[in-house]
């Protein structure tokens, strides 16, 4: 009878574990809405490229369409509370697609849906007013894929 309990009690574990580290999609099987946001501190792994995890059918919480982490210039810290944009012209011109808040990690993610088009533009504004903007445009929001192993890493003060 204990050996009976045991394994309830084991499958019942494995049972809640399993489900603990499903993808949070919502009661559809759609991603669930994510955004950063100022202060916010539940954001993980600084300076690694969120979409490797967080993608449809990866380990991470949501399905990330643009995510990246924000450094002061010298890029020895994190710079929380900036702000990103998307825009589809250079240098802020051209409508805005979408701002992003930085959380108090120096991360920035959404899961909302952004048509990259051609290309869009980013700007990055500091929370003491500096802004930083990208002369190329992008066609992927992975931007941690090439700031702080290819490129510089991304900096606003």
């Amino acid at each position: 009878m204990k050996k009976r309990g045991l394994i309830f009690t084991f499958i019942v574990l494995m049972f809640s574990v399993l489900v603990s580290c499903e993808n949070e999609d919502d009661e559809n099987g759609e991603n669930k809405d994510m955004n950063s946001s100022f202060n916010e501190n539940e954001s993980h792994n600084a300076g690694q490229n969120c979409m490797a995890c967080h993608k449809s059918g990866g380990q991470g919480e949501g399905w990330f369409t643009a995510a990246g982490t924000v450094y002061n210039a010298s890029g020895a810290a994190v710079s929380p509370n900036a702000t990103v944009k998307l825009y589809t012209g250079p240098n802020g011109t051209g409508s805005l697609v979408k701002t992003i808040e930085v959380d108090g990690k120096g991360n920035f993610y959404t899961t909302s849906s952004i048509d990259f088009g051609t290309g869009l533009y980013v700007s990055v504004t500091g929370k003491s007013g500096s802004i930083s903007k990208m002369s190329s445009s992008i066609t992927t929001g992975q931007c941690n894929s090439c700031h702080g192993s290819s490129t510089s890493k991304i900096s606003a003060e």
